[in-house]
């Protein structure tokens, strides 16, 4: 059975929906795998949604192992040991020894990946753009879309590498942000300079959020779909190098036929 390691931060709804839905996903046989380990960064106590989030991965009985990345930092500054990062990954992965995942998904965790444990373990993180599109955060992204008059935008998974957010993508979906549903917006925004719009309205802009809305939508079915991908061989990760299942090097493999169908059965808002 294909094997998923799977790392997260448990800090609020959002995970625990990301790793609800993937398991419920197995259970149907819609995806073909197993969760073989579930990896926190966290310790039960450390908040509410901590713990929430730990109390579902034990109902599903999927080894957990917790390691908190806030404790250890405090003792290695406090001791002036150097770079913890790096120190804290190679516990990670003492702590791992014994699983043997196919693939690793970054779900909310929010630790950045070091040299070391990226080439250890084949492990995949999704950004809120398609392919070629910008980098940075949900909110940097978006504003670049707007300010760079773009007509499309996506999301993406990627292979995770030494160079934050530089891996090559994996695989992506794609929605225009254009045409009926969008115009209007756009022209509200005709000749307010993208730093006018930040000062004064900031997120409740309604071309922004109507943007990050459709993103939203589109990230969970993307990495579910990922997964599904994965498990049935149409993609896979060879030395690094993102091949299709023939093992023809792609730039991406694109799901946006298979979340558009997802999202058009999907009930309405």
């Amino acid at each position: 059975m294909y094997k998923i390691g799977w790392f997260s931060s448990g800090r609020g709804e959002g995970s625990r929906n990301l790793l609800t839905t993937v398991q419920q996903n197995i259970a149907e046989g819609n995806i073909e795998a197993g969760i073989d380990f579930v990896f926190l960064n966290r310790e039960r106590g450390q908040s509410e949604a901590t713990d929430q989030f730990l109390d579902l991965v034990d109902s599903h009985g999927i080894p957990l192992i917790c390691f908190s990345s806030r404790k250890f930092r405090e003792q290695r500054c406090a001791d002036a040991t150097g770079d913890w990062r790096l120190e804290y990954d190679r516990q990670v992965m003492e702590r791992l020894k014994g699983f043997d995942p196919d693939i690793c998904v970054l779900a909310g965790y929010m630790l950045i990946v070091g040299r070391e444990m990226c080439q250890h373990f084949t492990m995949i993180n999704l950004h809120p753009a398609a392919p070629g599109g910008p980098a940075g955060t949900w909110r940097e992204v978006i504003w670049k879309l707007i300010a760079g008059q773009a007509s499309e935008t996506g999301a993406m998974m990627h292979l995770v590498t030494p160079e934050l957010d530089e891996g090559p993508p994996v695989t992506y979906c794609k929605f225009p942000i254009r045409g009926t549903l969008y115009d209007r917006y756009w022209k509200d925004i005709e000749g307010h300079p993208v730093a006018e719009l930040i000062a004064n309205q900031g997120d409740e802009n309604p071309l922004f959020s109507l943007i990050r809305k459709e993103g939203v939508k589109r990230e969970l079915p993307l990495i579910v779909a990922t997964i599904k991908a994965f498990s049935e061989g149409r993609i896979r990760i060879d030395g690094g190098v993102v091949v299709d299942a023939g093992g023809k090097p792609v730039e991406g493999y694109s799901l946006t036929a298979e979340i558009d169908s997802i999202l058009d059965s999907s009930p309405r808002d």
